[in-house]
């Protein structure tokens, strides 16, 4: 039976391997109840093996797992019971109409028929799908097929959904339809443990964020806390004419200069101290302005893999 827990999801030293190769080597992370966690990694970094053990699709080889207070491995039809999954590839019959698909989910999630009814119309009308209703789904634009693809994971009503690359070859319009619709359901209470090779989808989606790397979790935290571990920054100032931009250049030998842009970039360490010193003794006649730049999640994602030139993996850091 499950107990009352903060945590929609607990994961200890989990592994999988095939063969030689590891997939999962040791991964802990923990979820709270109606928050979004992004797992980011690039290809084969071991996120959708994640998600497939969690949702009992896959035995692991090691460690512990409560998913909504149930153990994968000895309660996994309850797991199943109380989540949804919607993976890279949709789950949509083609060959069926939007409503039709819908019907089918509700009779898999044994749904009572007047709940079914209700719940087939709202989620028609709340993911903008009621005029293409009885349309097959086969004639649906690449966005429509996605939001019916969450509209069948949402129908039974589950707390916890896992999204494993859900906008996957959407156009951005597309996207962005799709990241308000997970906004909603997190405002709802809904918990989503979201998997993307997107970082703009994990820093604009999730509460918190977690790096994998070669079947590890290398770094996790906030997308603030993740883009604090990359040291530096710029910052750019735009000069008034050549001869200063030139003045600004022998000022500061480590600068960029752009002379079509008539902009200088400096090296910054983003301390308050460093950009005073910068900005002393800068003539306001020399500039008609500056901006600063501090590292972006791609930044911290590049560093925290080893994928940049920057530096080895970061190791276990969590911030």
């Amino acid at each position: 039976m499950t107990t009352q827990t903060t945590h929609a999801i607990e994961v200890t030293g989990l592994g999988k391997a095939y063969g030689d190769h590891r997939v999962l080597a040791g991964v802990d992370l923990t979820v709270p109840v109606g928050t979004v966690y992004a797992l980011l990694g690039s290809n084969g970094a071991g996120k959708t093996t994640t998600v497939r053990i969690l949702s009992t699709l896959l035995p692991a080889d090691a460690g512990r797992a409560r998913v909504g207070g149930y153990d994968i491995h000895r309660e996994a039809a309850r797991v199943r019971a109380s989540i949804g999954v919607t993976g890279q590839f949709s789950a949509v019959d083609e060959l069926l109409t939007g409503r039709e698909n819908l019907r089918l989910m509700a009779d898999l999630g044994r749904l009572d028929r007047h709940r079914a009814r209700i719940g087939v119309e709202r989620m028609l009308e709340r993911f903008d799908l009621a005029d293409a209703a009885d349309r097959r789904a086969g004639t649906y634009s690449g966005g429509m097929k996605r939001r019916l693809d969450l509209a069948m994971t949402l129908l039974t009503g589950p707390r916890l959904i896992f999204l494993d690359e859900p906008t996957t070859g959407l156009d951005p319009y597309s996207r962005r339809e799709l990241w308000g619709i997970v906004r909603e359901s997190v405002a709802e209470g809904v918990t989503v443990l979201l998997t993307t090779q997107y970082l703009d989808e994990a820093d604009r989606l999730a509460d918190r964020i977690g790096v994998l790397d070669g079947g590890r979790l290398v770094a996790e935290g906030t997308a603030t806390e993740l883009k604090r571990l990359v040291p530096g920054g710029c910052v750019e100032f735009r000069a008034v004419d050549g001869e200063h931009l030139a003045e600004l250049a022998r000022r500061w030998p480590e600068s960029s200069p752009n002379a079509e842009a008539l902009t200088v970039t400096v090296p910054y360490d983003g301390s308050l101290a460093a950009l005073r010193r910068l900005l002393a003794g800068v003539d306001d006649d020399a500039v008609t302005g500056f901006a600063l730049h501090a590292p972006d999640l791609d930044d911290a994602f590049l560093a925290l893999t080893g994928r940049s030139g920057v530096g080895a993996p970061a190791e276990g850091v969590s911030v």
